[in-house]
Order: structure tokens, then C-alpha cells, then sequence
């Protein structure tokens, strides 16, 4: 009996030793992640813009920082733009890929690989290279399994100086050693756009089992032999097993009228928001034989939830509530700020890139039917043509003025800012004309005390003067405040 209890005790104290070993050395955690040990697909990482302000919010600071952190420090001259971290082959460190700015003029943007060294038991560089890419706030580093054997490429995009995209793809030497160096199997810059060519591999691939097809990846610009903006030259490089690098296979050329096509199909896919950023502009009535007749323009405004229909008579403010999206467009109901009872209808069709066609209903909710004026083809007034009608409306500005208020600036965005001894309001704002006179009108942003204002505006040597009115169905109400007085900053400057 008792040496049945001395082995039992024996036993207990093996399991327990055995237990504490195994918490201690972390392999409980490598047990649990052990399904996840392979990432073929892109990661997302954090980037830091070298001219950004110092002024950040605390809490996108501390994400900053964490995702920056390098292995080892770097130079005093190199800043860091992007860090990438991977497990190593062996699976028992970490290896870092870390993307820099440098003050070489030349080539100021580089790559380096830090790795864990078992001979010196710390970290240090394994290689440096030079990237494509120049502009540090557009940087974006991944890895993704290009060539279909599980050897996840590092692949860094972005701008370079002449504004063409890049994209620089790093691979691990086949049979190397885990602190060898990448060699550069691709480097990309065009005009245009770069595209990685995904396909669908095969289950074996997903299980493990066998190699997957690699991925092609095309470069699209514009064809300068064509006077068609819109056509374009598309280039395909494909992986040459033979040279262990990507190579041009294919040249083509693609119509103009096939572009429009993939961007019309895009429009209309019914994806959220695609269509109603689309139509955020100013859009002017076009008569069936395409002649501008009438002063008649809608505004379509998704961000503050707004439509606004004006013409030579009135201008109506509608609150966009809800929109559908249909086969051919958009289908929203929307109600008049004024008159809560007025509803509107608007079914838009999309004609072409630069033109829509609105149908639009009115419920009033009494017992009458009426046929609206606001139905027919419109075209966005920032293609217009040059016409009397159209060049007279100015949708956005760029201009800086001092006034009564303080200083007020209106920018080409559509937004306004007045600055009164450092108290800064904001908002958005819009030029349009009722029965021949000029209005500006100011829409603070929302959860400001202010409300919406409307002026006319007139010029008396180069001094702008601004009236507040009232617009309503039948006139313009003058309101018989103080004018406001704008003189321009740049004039005296």
C-alpha cells in the first residue's frame, strides 16, 4: 500500500513539472494557433504620412506606435513608414519588414528585413533595397502568394514623384537559408493603374497538397497614339519560372467605349454608395433636342442628405431620406424642408458618364395630380459647355476675403470657413440664380446653432455686397438686414 502511494505521489509530481514546462516555453499557444499557420492573403498594415501634424488623436497615436515599432532601432536619418510582421520559416522567431525614408534624394524611399540571428541571439538587418515608390503618405506593404507555392511575396505600393503608380515585389530565393536575402522579382511604375489578376485555385492548393496557379498582374495606360481619352493600353506580366521573375506577355489595346462600359456596369452593380457618390454634383435641364432653353439645375448632395431644385422662378430644399437602387439607377424619396406634406419622388436613369435622365413625382398628399416640370435629361454642369447660361453659375469658388464676420474663405470643395478671432465656423455653401439675381447661400454643418442664410450678392468696385433674403415659391424677400461687405484678401495683398 504505502509503495502504491509513494508511485502515485511520483506520478502527480512528473505531471506537474511536465505542465509547468509546457505554460513556460509558450507551446500551449502554438498548439491553439496551429490551424493558422499559413496567410496567403494580404494583411492589413499602418502607415505613417511624413508630413503629417504632430497634432493626433491619442488613441490613433497609440495604434501608431504600436504598429511602427521596429525589432531594432534604425538610423537617426531613416524614418519609418510601414512595418510588416511574419513568422519565420522555422517557426520559432519573428522576422520584420520594415519600409523607410531616407534623405537620399534619389532614391529616398527603401526596404530592409530584419531577422533573428541565433549566433548573436538579436536581431539585425539581412538586406536594404530601394523601392519605386517615393511618396511616403501613399505606401502600402503586403505579402500575398503570388506565384502559388505558398512563398508569400512582399509587395509595397504607391506614388512615386511624377505621380505614376508602382508597385515593387520582393520573393524569397528558392532553397535559401531563412536570413537570406529577397531577391526583386517585379517593378512596375505607369501612369495609369496596377492590378493583380487574382484566380480561383483549386482545392488541393486550399489543403495544402499541391502548388496553385500563379497570379498575373496588369498594368493599364493610357494609349498616346490615340486622340480618345478614354482608350487605353493593357499590359500583362506573368511569372517566368525560368528566370524567377515577372515578365511582359501580353500587349493590348482596349477601346474607349469598353472602359465606359465597365465603369457604366460598375455604377449600376447596386454596391452601397457607388451610385449616389456618382451623381454629388450640379446638374443642369437639357432640352430633348439638347439645347439649353431654361435656367433649371438640381443639386445632389448625399453627404448632408439634401436636394436642391432650382430655376428661374424658386429654388426648393428637399431632405433626402430614403434611395433604392433600381436596374438602370437611383430611386429616392425625398420631403421638402418647409412643407413636411410635399414629398418627392425622383427616379434617376443613368444615360452616360455625363448625363442622367430624372423622372420625378410629387405627393402633396391632397387629392390632385400634376405633371412636374423636373422630368427630362440633365448633364453635370462641371462639363458643361461654354454657354451663357451655364457659365453664369458658379457651383464652388476659390477666393479669400475679409468682412464684418472675419475672414472667410471658400474653397473649390464646396465648403466655406470664417475665421473671427480664432473662433472658426464651417459649413457648406452654393452659387445659383432666381429671377436673374445672383444668391449665395450658407448651410453651417451640422449641430451649429446657425441657420441656414441666403444673400444676393452684388459687385460695386470689386467689393462684393451681400443682402439677406428670403426665397419663397412667388419672389426673393428682402429681410432689410445690414449688408455684409467682402473685400478681397489677394487684391490687397
Amino acid at each position: 500500500m504505502k509503495k502504491s502511494l509513494i508511485i502515485f505521489y511520483i506520478v502527480i509530481a512528473v505531471l506537474s513539472i511536465s505542465l509547468i514546462i509546457f505554460l513556460a516555453t509558450g507551446s500551449l499557444e502554438r498548439f491553439l494557433s496551429a490551424e493558422a499557420v499559413e496567410d496567403t492573403r494580404t494583411r492589413v498594415v499602418t502607415i505613417r504620412d511624413s508630413s503629417a501634424q504632430s497634432e493626433i488623436v491619442m488613441t490613433s497615436q497609440s495604434v501608431l506606435e504600436e504598429n511602427l515599432n521596429t525589432k531594432i532601432p534604425l538610423e537617426e536619418t531613416e524614418t519609418v513608414i510601414a512595418v510588416f510582421n511574419k513568422e519565420s520559416e522555422e517557426g520559432f522567431s519573428e522576422e520584420q519588414f520594415v519600409v523607410y525614408l531616407t534623405n537620399n534624394s534619389q532614391n529616398p524611399v527603401y526596404i530592409t528585413f530584419l531577422s533573428y540571428d541565433e549566433r548573436t541571439r538579436g536581431y539585425r538587418r539581412m538586406w536594404n533595397a530601394p523601392v519605386a515608390a517615393t511618396r511616403a503618405e501613399t505606401i502600402t506593404l503586403f505579402s500575398q502568394d503570388l506565384i502559388g507555392d505558398r512563398n508569400n511575396c512582399i509587395i509595397i505600393t504607391g506614388m512615386n514623384a511624377a505621380n505614376e503608380h508602382t508597385m515593387t515585389i520582393f520573393r524569397r530565393g528558392a532553397g535559401q537559408a531563412a536570413n537570406a536575402a529577397y531577391i526583386k522579382i517585379a517593378e512596375l511604375q505607369i501612369g495609369g493603374s496596377i492590378v493583380i489578376q487574382e484566380a480561383t485555385r483549386s482545392l488541393a492548393y486550399q489543403q495544402g497538397i499541391t502548388t496553385g496557379q500563379s497570379f498575373n498582374i496588369a498594368a493599364y495606360g493610357h494609349d498616346s497614339a490615340s486622340a480618345n481619352m478614354l482608350d487605353q493600353i493593357e499590359t500583362i506580366f506573368s511569372y517566368s519560372s525560368s528566370t524567377g521573375r515577372y515578365e511582359q506577355t501580353r500587349v493590348s489595346r482596349i477601346p474607349g467605349s469598353q472602359i465606359e462600359q465597365r465603369r457604366l456596369q460598375e455604377l449600376l452593380s447596386g454596391a452601397p454608395g457607388v451610385f449616389e457618390n456618382f451623381i454629388y454634383d450640379l446638374w443642369y435641364f437639357v432640352s430633348p433636342q439638347g439645347t439649353i432653353d431654361t435656367q433649371q439645375y438640381i443639386y445632389f448632395n448625399p453627404e448632408s442628405r439634401e436636394i436642391i431644385f432650382y430655376n428661374d422662378e424658386a429654388q426648393q430644399i428637399f431632405q433626402w431620406q430614403i434611395s433604392t437602387h433600381t436596374r438602370y439607377g437611383l430611386y429616392i424619396r425625398s420631403e421638402n424642408i418647409s412643407i413636411n406634406t410635399l414629398l418627392r419622388f425622383i427616379d434617376i436613369e443613368l444615360e452616360s458618364l455625363d448625363s442622367i435622365r430624372l423622372r420625378v413625382n410629387e405627393d402633396v398628399r391632397l387629392r390632385i395630380t400634376a405633371n412636374t416640370t423636373w422630368d427630362g435629361s440633365y448633364r453635370r454642369a462641371g462639363i458643361a459647355s461654354t454657354n451663357d447660361t451655364v457659365s453664369q453659375l458658379h457651383p464652388a469658388i476659390d477666393a479669400l476675403y475679409d468682412s464684418s464676420w472675419g475672414r472667410i474663405q471658400f474653397n473649390k470643395s464646396g465648403v466655406y470657413t470664417i475665421n473671427s478671432g480664432g473662433n472658426v465656423r464651417s459649413g457648406r455653401y452654393v452659387f445659383y440664380k432666381v429671377e436673374g439675381s445672383d444668391l449665395l447661400e450658407l448651410r453651417p454643418n451640422e449641430g451649429s446653432s446657425e441657420n441656414r442664410m441666403v444673400y444676393i450678392i452684388e459687385n460695386v468696385a470689386d467689393v462684393v455686397i451681400l443682402s439677406r433674403v428670403r426665397v419663397g415659391t412667388n419672389s426673393i424677400q428682402d429681410l432689410l438686414e445690414p449688408p455684409i461687405t467682402l473685400t478681397s484678401v489677394r487684391s490687397e495683398e
